[in-house]
């Protein structure tokens, strides 16, 4: 008998390859569109520490909102934990980037600041978060690639701040997700055409 397949991983599949389907112009039309999304947001920081992320996979990029934020705000780049301060906890700590500082690449071969571990900043320091990901519903739940580090290193920050914004593309929304206990639902989703705010309970 043919082994059985596993649903999430073939959603997984479908959607990125929908995402990588994008083309260069749609894709950078898209990143414009996805900054004023993110300005506009009822919650969008003025200062501060605001976290993004290193497109890769056909991700949104996020330099169009990284060049549009407020002069008080710090755009910060995810650097994996992993044997640093916490004994390497899988979880996620966060660096200031800018333009033409210096990265390496992580075991996943995305670029991360190169800062000492003592400087990196915690979840906690955060007033915002922007997280790529593979899928999303109307609801705010978000389907990630896999790994689990956004939902491991959030776990027990809930409630804002920091404020947590899925990125995609129109073409990655599903119908409804069924979100696991683990996962944390974000605040809002921000697509090229439309905004979506999570109700709070």
């Amino acid at each position: 008998m043919p082994a059985s397949r596993d649903p999430a991983l073939d959603l997984r599949r479908r959607l990125r390859d929908a995402r990588r389907g994008v083309s260069a112009g749609e894709r950078l039309a898209a990143a414009d569109a996805v900054a004023g999304g993110l300005l506009a947001l009822p919650f969008a920081p003025t200062q501060g520490y605001v976290a993004g992320y290193w497109a890769v996979d056909g991700e949104v990029p996020l330099h169009a909102w990284q060049l549009r934020l407020p002069p008080q705000c710090v755009y910060c780049l995810p650097v994996l934990n992993e044997g640093g301060l916490d004994e390497g906890d899988n979880t996620l700590r966060f660096a200031p980037f800018r333009a033409g500082d210096e990265t390496r690449p992580n075991r996943f071969g995305i670029p991360e600041p190169v800062l000492e571990a003592t400087s990196l900043l915690q979840v906690t320091d955060m007033a915002l978060i922007v997280l790529p990901l593979t899928g999303f519903d109307a609801k705010g739940h978000r389907l990630g690639m896999g790994g689990g580090w956004y939902d491991r290193t959030l776990r027990d920050h809930r409630t804002a701040p920091p404020y947590l914004v899925g990125v995609g593309f129109d073409r990655q929304r599903v119908e409804a997700l069924q979100p696991r206990e683990w996962d944390v639902p974000c605040d809002a989703i921000v697509t090229e055409s439309t905004t979506y705010l999570r109700e709070k309970a």
